[in-house]
């Protein structure tokens, strides 16, 4: 039986190491292919993000500059808006549902890593999926970590870091935010 690529491992949600050479080459294509995004005028966009997302909805728009990991593994829905300046490490899938407002500078982050030093220092990471519902509306420089789901119609407030799944319809703020 053939193991697993690191790749392989990190889509998977297991530990993995990003130093792996067929993750640098993706990690390459991923940076080559923001440069082009970030300095392309709209028109041209929408075909930029076909080319490198998981899947995009009609309507949907990311304003650059935008950074991420990979693309591959980030899923718009229709109608979804990324303001300036957002940043989705998307080591494993970012799902993003119809209707979903996202403001400047936030940050979806699914890569984690050991809490303990010694392992750490291994190198090795792994992530977690994060899942946000429909017409979302998550403020500027919030922060998104792994493994949470944002329920539809929720609310994230401004400068927020969502440590846990927000139930839907709820407004949730601070650090860590916590219901409204």
């Amino acid at each position: 039986m053939t193991q697993p690529s690191m790749k392989q491992k990190m889509i998977a949600g297991e530990p993995y190491h990003a130093s792996d050479p067929e993750i640098i080459a993706d990690q390459l294509a991923a940076a080559a292919w923001m440069q082009r995004f970030n300095a392309t005028l709209p028109p041209e966009r929408e075909a930029l993000l076909r080319e490198r997302l998981g899947a995009l909805g009609a309507g949907s728009t990311i304003r650059p500059p935008f950074h991420c990991d990979y693309g591959f593994n980030i899923f718009l829905g229709a109608g979804v808006f990324l303001n300036f300046n957002c940043v989705i490490l998307d080591v494993v899938p970012v799902t993003i549902g119809d209707g979903t407002q996202i403001g400047t500078g936030v940050q979806i982050l699914t890569a984690d890593h050991p809490r303990d030093p010694a392992e750490r220092a291994t190198g090795i990471e792994w992530g977690v999926p994060i899942t946000i519902g429909r017409n979302v509306w998550i403020g500027g420089g919030a922060i998104i970590l792994p493994g949470v789901t944002i329920g539809d119609d929720a609310l994230i407030g401004a400068g927020s870091v969502v440590t846990r799944d927000v139930p839907a319809g709820a407004t949730v703020v601070g650090n860590p935010a916590r219901v409204r």
